[in-house]
């Protein structure tokens, strides 16, 4: 039977042995080593879906899950669109209102927050930890996709989705630590 319009993916089965030679196919069909790029770069991508999912499960304001849960389907859309070859039409794209949506909520968590007069310590509650690890790996994704970016044509809001994906979530870490359990930077505390 196809597969109906409003099924992304029909998988009857997850093993295929396709991928047993060290080649994947991309989302337009092409087949590529796992060594590629692109595969990288969303393998990454997907690592931080990952941790946003772990960082979900935590006590973090309720406040905060809507908009992770939005950013984990968002995060679909950033694999999508690495998977498949830019100059391939009609594709799913990131695009310029995703990244409006990440800085208004940038602004709308911030605005909470107290001056930063110090660099923060990844910690202090659970949830903000996990954020913070999410961070991290999200800085990662970035670099995997600029340097994918260097050897093949790949969306440049990508970029720009990640690199403010990163910022939402260091002040998500903060916003999950107010209220005094921020863990602050203490220069020469080790001495």
């Amino acid at each position: 039977m196809a597969r109906k319009a409003d099924e992304p993916v029909r998988l009857t089965r997850i093993y295929t042995r396709g991928g047993d030679g060290g080649e994947t196919s991309l989302g337009d069909g092409s087949r590529v080593s796992k060594l590629d790029c692109r595969i990288a770069a969303f393998g990454a991508v997907d690592e931080l879906n990952s941790l946003l999912g772990l960082a979900l499960v935590a006590d973090l304001p309720g406040e905060m899950k809507p908009v992770l849960e939005r950013v984990q389907n968002e995060l679909f859309d950033v694999g999508a669109d690495i998977s498949v070859p830019f100059g391939v039409a009609d594709r799913l794209r990131v695009g310029q209102s995703q990244i409006d949506a990440l800085e208004a909520d940038c602004d709308r968590f911030n605005a909470e927050l107290a001056e930063l007069k110090s660099f923060v310590l990844p910690g202090g509650s659970e949830g903000a930890a996990r954020l913070h690890v999410a961070r991290a790996v999200c800085r990662r994704a970035e670099l995997a996709v600029l340097e994918g970016s260097e050897q093949v044509e790949i969306n440049p809001l990508v970029l720009v989705y990640l690199n403010r994906l990163s910022d939402l979530l260091f002040i998500l870490a903060r916003a999950a630590n107010a209220g005094g359990r921020e863990p602050l930077w203490k220069p020469g505390s080790s001495r």
